[in-house]
């Protein structure tokens, strides 16, 4: 997986990645958004656009976000509450539109939500 986003996206949201992502795999959950690691190219166009500095190459999060390495994974592989089956790779974020759910672990994350 090339790039993650990591806990400061949680409650704040801002799309401007997504705006870049010349490939369209940054996925709208309901309180953080997610590189889908198949979609993704590694390009890097995100990282630098995003304000509060939560994109990062996989293999250089800090210690105290790697568990976000995992959550992304988790976000499109596994059975997330309200869905039907997992997300899955579906070929760009606009297509599905906002997802409206997250892991366990951005969904149990203290904050504003």
């Amino acid at each position: 997986m090339p790039y993650v986003i990591g806990e400061p996206c949680i409650d704040v949201m801002d799309t401007a990645c997504t705006e870049e992502c010349p490939v369209d795999c940054i996925y709208e959950g309901a309180r953080k958004l997610y590189i889908n690691p198949k979609e993704c190219i590694d390009c890097g166009a995100c990282e630098p656009v995003c304000p509060v500095e939560a994109i990062t190459q996989d293999r250089h999060v800090k210690p105290e976000s790697e568990l976000h390495v995992e959550d992304n994974l988790r976000f499109f592989a596994e059975l997330l509450p309200g869905r039907d089956a997992p997300i899955g790779n579906p070929g760009g974020a606009h297509s599905v539109g906002k997802l409206g759910v997250d892991t366990e672990l951005v969904s149990e994350h203290a904050g504003n939500a």
